[in-house]
């Protein structure tokens, strides 16, 4: 459990993380520098899932050895199927991040929603839902390692 109090805002209580994969965790179907030794300081306080529809089909063997959910999004609406996912896991005890336009329900009802704009881009849609907005995924995770620049960042 990750808990931060945000004057002026709300106290968050967070039990799961969920992420996107391409353009989020990797590019191109390969996971970015830095990712992996991150996610596993944070699984040790945080269930991690990973919601992917997984377009180079590699996603599963690159987060071999890391303690994580995987699902596979299928085609359809991939917005509702990632929102769904999230009320399983319960919303209010969840951040999400994520980049893409089918990322916007998921960021937009969890706890924390963290969208961001990296070499593939970002939707719009995606980053209107977010709380919270990073340039690389790397930053995003280290605002869960170091939750008081969450303070910093949404207090009121």
């Amino acid at each position: 459990m990750l808990s931060v109090n945000i004057p002026g805002y709300v106290k968050i209580d967070l039990a799961h993380l969920l992420l996107d994969y391409n353009g989020t965790l990797a590019l191109d179907g390969e996971i970015l520098d830095g990712v992996l030794p991150r996610l596993q300081k944070l699984s040790t306080e945080l269930a991690i899932h990973v919601l992917t529809a997984d377009t180079f089909g590699r996603a599963q063997e690159r987060l071999a050895g890391l303690e994580c959910r995987f699902h596979l999004i299928q085609e359809g609406d991939q917005a509702r199927a990632k929102a769904d996912y999230l009320q399983k896991t319960g919303a209010m005890n969840s951040a999400a991040v994520g980049n893409g336009r089918n990322d916007r329900l998921m960021l937009e009802q969890a706890c924390l929603g963290i969208a961001l704009i990296q070499e593939e881009g970002a939707a719009l849609a995606a980053l209107s839902a977010a709380d919270v907005l990073c340039r690389d995924i790397n930053h995003a995770l280290d605002l869960l390692l170091h939750p008081l620049r969450l303070k910093a960042t949404l207090r009121g």
